[in-house]
């Protein structure tokens, strides 16, 4: 379907009349979204906080059903409004030029056809007769190249031109002075009503999609047909808001962009862009965390609709996260970043990062992906790092953020420990800057004074944030770095991290293998040995029992010889020297390496000593140190002899 918009409409249409309907749809966005955060935090939260009786618990869930639907008409009205504004928006700069065509034809004399075309009078005199050069009509460029608008037909037997034959190729230039004036009257109507009719049709084909089905319920097929909704209308609106957002500019110059801009514009970009404007470093905190729950929604919906194990993952930790919102925590939790490009992406603060003293920012590592494990135990170790951090300081505010911004290596620490030559620091060097980015953005963000930033890097994590610190300008506002479980960060010493070396701090359990993560020529001696020890084992095996004997004999000979050939290179080489750089907690990289309770050994606890160094439950004493550095303590951190 075509737009039926005539200039004739579009020189009439009040403009001021869409702006009110818009204002309209935006107090019952307003209304929606203030209702839902009241059942949110003083109905459905007070009642699950205060009360835990099965009555107490359907009414719960009969709020939160409330809140859903709250929440949909806040977001489907918001569409509406940011659909009227636009096209209202849009619609003023043909208009305007329409307007001023019809003006100069009125200031000129000509007539205005029902079709544009502007007629005009005789002039001028026929060189060769003297007679008067009749009058005619101009017809608007319409953009078809057709004989009717291109001026390659001839004058007509009585020495008229036909419309649209002012200039043409093989024609003859009309000698009427008016017909060129009147010419190009006739363009700029036509160029006006083509430019209008677009829009028109662009905004009709969005605003036809936002529509709700019948009844009461908001589940997720509503909120998959929601995110189809926003994507019609960005579509839309992609010259009026998206070209407007400083996507390339610095989290500074973003932040004042944001700060420049009107109440309604804002709302405009929360409801058509809450995934920009969520993971747009430079955005205040509490504006990301707003488009962030926004978009969250969305991305339930989007991701129910399709199918596959990367989408069901993905899908129950974002609907993992919206649980974790809708209960609220202490500290309360700020989304500053989700989406599902990738292996999934996540940015979560347990404290507001603008108003806090302290703020760290800890990037997870090997394996961390945007699933279950990311939400029930990741995501718990920023907040027991906040928890620690106000207990070691409870005059002082503290925000500890978890940062899944980048492809994090999908290898579990027995995949490294027994391949570690898979491992490259390509996904590190694409997260550094994206980690120096957000960074920037906290910087820009925060309210009061200079805040004291810990930078945190876990496991590969670790990697991600000394390649980032090792940037120029080193890690923005980063006044301390932690290392824990690194397999090295790319550096020579701690001094390469651009803090100063006494203040980079590392904890490394003696029984976790990453930490001693072997460097190239080990590697290769343990692959050596793991390729002999297997042959010997699976001849053996074979002789003895079959092919499960085979199975077992290599498995068990790959694992012993593999050891063999590790042990047998390492006492040949630098034991300072790690896969990734030399190792953060010898004593060569000169860093301040703090005490770790050394957990069980391979053979016991397999590699769980790799990921106990921010839970209290098991590492106290890991988990206090981190928590005291983050506090700006660093003087209180129990301390360890550097390896």
């Amino acid at each position: 379907m075509t737009s039926l918009l005539s200039w004739q409409g579009l020189r009439d249409l009040k403009l001021s009349a869409l702006d009110d309907a818009a204002d309209g749809w935006a107090e019952v966005s307003h209304h929606a979204g203030a209702a839902a955060e009241r059942v949110d935090a003083e109905m459905a939260g007070g009642l699950a906080k205060t009360q835990e009786s099965e009555s107490a618990k359907a009414a719960v869930r009969r709020l939160n059903r409330l809140s859903r639907n709250y929440h949909y008409m806040h977001a489907e009205c918001g569409l509406i409004r940011s659909s009227v504004t636009g096209l209202a928006t849009e619609l003023a700069s043909p208009q305007r030029r329409l307007k001023e065509a019809l003006g100069d034809a009125a200031a000129l004399s000509y007539s205005v056809g029902a079709d544009g075309s502007i007629g005009y009078p005789a002039g001028g005199r026929n060189e060769l007769t003297g007679e008067a050069i009749p009058g005619g009509s101009a017809a608007g460029d319409n953009g078809l190249l057709t004989p009717g608008n291109n001026g390659m037909f001839p004058p007509d037997g009585k020495g008229r031109y036909l419309p649209g034959s002012g200039f043409g190729t093989v024609g003859l230039v009309n000698p009427n002075p008016h017909h060129a004036k009147a010419q190009d009257i006739a363009d700029r109507i036509a160029h006006a009503l083509r430019e209008a009719q677009e829009i028109d049709e662009r905004y009709r084909a969005a605003l036809s999609r936002l529509k709700a089905g019948p009844g009461l319920t908001v589940d997720t097929r509503t909120w998959t047909d929601a995110a189809a909704d926003a994507a019609a209308v960005r579509s839309a609106a992609a010259e009026y808001l998206r070209d407007g957002i400083p996507s390339g500019a610095s989290p500074a110059d973003r932040k004042a962009w944001w700060d420049g801009l009107t109440e309604e514009r804002r709302e405009e970009y929360l409801a058509v862009y809450p995934d920009v404007i969520g993971n747009l470093d430079g955005i205040p905190a509490v504006v990301r965390d707003e488009a962030n729950r926004e978009n969250l929604r969305l991305l339930i919906g989007k991701l129910s609709g399709l199918d596959g194990d990367d989408a069901r993952t993905k899908l129950d930790a974002l609907k993992g996260i919206e649980e974790r919102l809708q209960e609220g925590s202490v500290p309360p939790m700020y989304l500053l970043g989700i989406g599902d490009e990738g292996n999934g992406r996540a940015i979560v603060s347990y404290g507001n990062p603008d108003t806090a003293a302290n703020v760290s920012a800890y990037v997870p590592g090997l394996g961390t992906k945007l699933d279950g494990e990311f939400v029930d135990s990741t995501m718990k170790r920023a907040q027991d790092t906040a928890l620690g951090a106000n207990e070691a300081d409870p005059h002082s505010s503290t925000a500890s953020i978890v940062w899944l911004g980048y492809d994090a290596p999908q290898l579990t620490a027995t995949d490294l420990a027994a391949n570690a030559d898979v491992m490259f620091m390509d996904d590190a060097r694409a997260g550094a800057p994206a980690y120096n980015g957000f960074m920037a953005g906290i910087a820009a963000t925060h309210e009061g004074a200079d805040p004291h930033v810990t930078a945190i890097g876990h496991s590969y994590g670790s990697l991600t944030v000394g390649l980032a610190a090792q940037e120029k300008g080193g890690i923005p506002g980063a006044d301390d770095i932690v290392l824990v479980g690194s397999p090295g960060t790319g550096a020579r010493t701690a001094d390469d991290l651009n803090v100063g070396r006494h203040h980079v701090f590392v904890g490394a359990a003696d029984h976790d293998l990453v930490t001693r993560l072997p460097n190239h020529e080990e590697s290769a001696g343990l692959g050596a040995g793991a390729a002999g020890g297997g042959s010997a084992g699976l001849a053996l095996g074979l002789g003895m029992g079959g092919p499960v004997g085979g199975f077992v004999g290599g498995a068990a000979g790959a694992a012993a010889g593999g050891i063999a050939g590790y042990m047998a290179q390492d006492g040949q080489t630098d034991p300072g020297q790690g896969w990734f750089g030399t190792d953060p907690a010898n004593r060569r990289f000169g860093a301040t390496r703090f005490l770790v309770d050394d957990g069980p050994t391979v053979v016991r606890g397999g590699f769980e000593a790799h990921s106990r160094y921010f839970t209290p439950t098991k590492d106290q004493m890991s988990a206090d140190n981190i928590a005291r550095i983050v506090a700006g303590r660093p003087d209180e951190i129990s301390l360890e002899p550097p390896r």
